[in-house]
């Protein structure tokens, strides 16, 4: 399973920025889809993610500025990021979580798949 994640670029502090992650390939279900960030130096961190029921878990640094979201058909993911800071410049990365196609369209072999990132810079 391949992601690609886009919609980083340049923005001003307060503003907003929409991420999308795009899941290709065959697969049977998705358990869950996050969302996760590394600034230079600093490790990976998670950011927000989506189960397969729908819950969402967003880190503190973030609740109530950023929401994550499926799309239809829910192999795409959506971080939309609002009220940007200087401190959420970073590398976005997408996780996808879930089940290959077994035999007779059973669940399979789990997958887990990582996106190339996109750059999200927040300027002063």
């Amino acid at each position: 399973v391949q992601l690609q994640a886009s919609g980083g670029g340049l923005v001003q502090a307060g503003g907003s920025l929409l991420l999308s992650c795009v899941a290709s390939g065959e697969f049977h279900s998705i358990s869950s889809t996050a969302w996760y960030r590394q600034a230079p130096g600093n490790e990976r961190e998670l950011v927000a993610r989506i189960q397969r029921n729908g819950d969402t878990t967003v880190d503190a640094s973030v609740k109530g500025r950023f929401f994550i979201s499926r799309g239809n058909p829910k192999n795409t993911v959506y971080l939309q990021m609002n009220s940007l800071k200087p401190e959420d410049t970073a590398v976005y990365y997408c996780n996808m979580n879930g089940f290959l196609v077994g035999e007779g369209w059973s669940p399979g072999r789990n997958f887990n798949s990582w996106g190339q990132g996109t750059l999200v810079t927040v300027s002063s």
